[in-house]
């Protein structure tokens, strides 16, 4: 936005600085001249008849003044110039950084040095600010690089697949068919994916009461047969626990939590719990899986968008697109909870939601 020219900062403090000491001047002149001069006798011969008359003393005394005046203008202008120089180079600082930021350096940091004050606090949040604006920008980066590699996949097998079926026709037409379906599937289950991470980041949606217990109950029905198929006891024990937001992406997240966990276990005679309650003003969900050991490095991955869990077993025919455990991150996020993780001892995860607690007087009957 265009705006007028006008006096920096720096002129304004130090014509202030100046201000403030010629006022202060002119008090104690009036002072002096109000309670001392008032007390000289004003005749010829003056005080005792030695001392100067209140003439010979204005006279004296205004002269002293003007010179007086002029040395703390002087003094006000200097000394406040200098003054504002050093109170504004934090913010000189401050402002070297935001432009930089600009510019689209965010690596900078001030680090202003000092004790604590307001400048120092506003250089402290600034560079916090700075730090996680980098952060989320090289994220969203990696989030980009890797959605465009993984969208390139499926694509790219259905061309290949295409220029087979238009060059060879000795090809079998309905194997190939079947491939370019699972290929164009797997690139709609993406697609999907990233639209509902989106979504969900946004946190633009209708919030409702919603009970985790029911949706963890519809869930693992829904997801009985898979448990079955893999020869996995799925369990779902606990309490109400409810909170408020979208039910449709809460279910998400119940699904996505409680597949992950089936899909990633021991490759026969599993087991996954699913457990619900009301602790310390917050609804918790707790889905606890069997399976290998996990490396404690990769567990703060696996909420990375396309980190699979490389090191865990999981089953051919589901083959997720990386982005279960992130799209329950960002789910929790936009619910204003919060998300753990942690390697079960024995083998496997245990991730545990935490999200506001509802009275339940709010629910409908």
């Amino acid at each position: 936005m265009d705006r007028r020219p006008g006096a920096s900062a720096r002129l304004n403090l130090t014509v202030s600085y100046a201000g403030v000491v010629l006022v202060t001047g002119s008090v104690l002149i009036a002072v002096a001249w109000l309670y001392l001069l008032r007390h000289v006798p004003n005749k010829e011969q003056g005080l005792l008849g030695i001392s100067p008359n209140r003439y010979l003393l204005s006279r004296i005394f205004g002269e002293a003044v003007a010179v007086a005046m002029v040395v703390l203008l002087l003094i006000g202008l200097v000394g406040g110039w200098f003054l504002a120089g050093r109170m504004l180079a934090p913010l000189n600082r401050i402002g070297d950084a935001a432009r930089l930021a600009a510019n689209g350096s965010l690596s900078h940091r001030i680090r202003l040095p000092g004790r604590q004050d307001e400048f120092r606090e506003l250089a402290d949040v600034f560079d916090t600010m700075l730090e996680q604006l980098e952060s989320h920008v090289a994220e969203q980066q990696r989030f980009a690089a890797n959605a465009s590699h993984e969208l390139r996949t499926p694509l790219a097998i259905s061309q290949a697949l295409l220029e087979v079926a238009r060059t060879d026709p000795s090809q079998d037409r309905g194997e190939l068919i079947d491939r370019l379906h699972t290929a164009n599937k797997r690139a709609i289950d993406l697609t999907e994916a990233l639209l509902l991470l989106s979504r969900s980041d946004r946190g633009g949606f209708t919030r409702d009461p919603v009970d985790l217990s029911l949706l963890a109950e519809e869930v693992a029905e829904t997801l009985l047969p898979l448990a079955e198929r893999r020869e996995i006891t799925l369990e779902v024990t606990g309490d109400p626990a409810p909170t408020t937001g979208s039910a449709a992406l809460l279910l998400r997240m119940v699904a996505n939590l409680v597949q992950n966990a089936i899909v990633y276990n021991l490759p026969v005679g599993g087991t996954v719990t699913v457990h619900t309650e009301s602790r310390h003003g917050a609804s918790v969900l707790r889905v606890s899986n069997t399976g290998r050991p996990l490396a404690p490095e990769l567990v703060p991955t696996l909420t990375e968008p396309f980190q699979r869990g490389t090191e865990r077993v999981r089953t051919d025919d589901q083959v997720g697109v990386g982005l279960g455990l992130a799209i329950v991150r960002s789910i929790v996020r936009a619910h204003d909870g919060t998300l753990d993780l942690a390697a079960r001892p024995a083998g496997g995860l245990l991730v545990t939601a935490w999200l506001p607690s509802t009275p339940r007087a709010l629910f409908p009957d």
